[in-house]
């Protein structure tokens, strides 16, 4: 697979926003690539874009000297991420007897078409991803486990935490939360097309990109949900 840029120009926004929060994280030696620069993004809006229209993430941490890399589902509340997790997972443990907490890197990638070339090095995908360099720390209050909880349940489907049981003492007890603050952090996108050399823009072979979208079905109802029971507006428009 090629790594050649991709045609898009990347510029970064300056200042700040009308909050007066940076509009960008700053780069650093980790979250700079050692490839393909113009594809980094370090604007917030792109960065949250990319996170929010994520499910699951994959959590990167050393456990014993080892590397563990984990998929687990996790949610963003303005500057912060939360990762799912019970009280007896490996990231948890971990940032619980860590100090001062458990460094962790965070990715979350989106393919977004097949970039098919002339030429076999030239294949490649369009993507965006975001990179999280930081350190986790349990979540141990108890309100914001609550919304963290909330949240991680929202950003699966919006409102759904509204329209459901919330979580009870005993459920609370066996459920873990990881915080990771958003410091360190990059994305990385590339668009357009195939990348052919010139000398083989006359060969036979078929060029371009077959895009890649997520797709949703119709909402199948639980074998035992009571007869009657209307699908919720806010998954039937899913």
């Amino acid at each position: 697979m090629s790594a050649t840029p991709a045609t898009e120009t990347i510029t970064e926004p300056t200042g700040e926003s009308p909050s007066g929060a940076p509009t960008a994280y700053a780069p650093t030696d980790r979250t700079v690539p050692t490839r393909s620069r113009d594809r980094a993004r370090y604007d917030r809006e792109t960065v949250h874009s990319i996170l929010d229209q994520a499910y699951l993430c994959h959590l990167g941490f050393v456990r014993d000297g080892a590397p563990v890399v984990l998929p687990t589902l996790f949610a963003r509340v303005g500057e912060t991420l939360y990762i799912h997790g019970s009280t007896g997972s490996r990231p948890l443990l971990a940032a619980g007897k860590a100090d001062p907490g458990l460094p962790v890197c965070l990715t979350v990638t989106h393919v977004d078409g097949l970039v098919l070339a002339r030429s076999a090095f030239h294949h490649s995908i369009n993507y965006r991803s975001v990179v999280v360099h930081g350190t986790a720390y349990e979540v141990t209050d108890r309100e914001e486990c609550r919304t963290a909880l909330d949240a991680l349940v929202d950003h699966v489907v919006p409102g759904r935490s509204a329209d459901s049981r919330p979580a009870n003492s005993k459920e609370l007890a066996a459920t873990a939360v990881i915080r990771l603050d958003l410091n360190e952090v990059s994305a990385k996108l590339r668009t357009g097309g195939p990348n052919d050399d010139p000398e083989d823009l006359g060969l036979p072979f078929w060029s371009g990109v077959v895009p890649v979208a997520p797709a949703y079905g119709a909402p199948i109802p639980a074998a035992d949900l009571a007869a009657g029971t209307a699908t919720p507006d806010y998954i039937a428009a899913l």
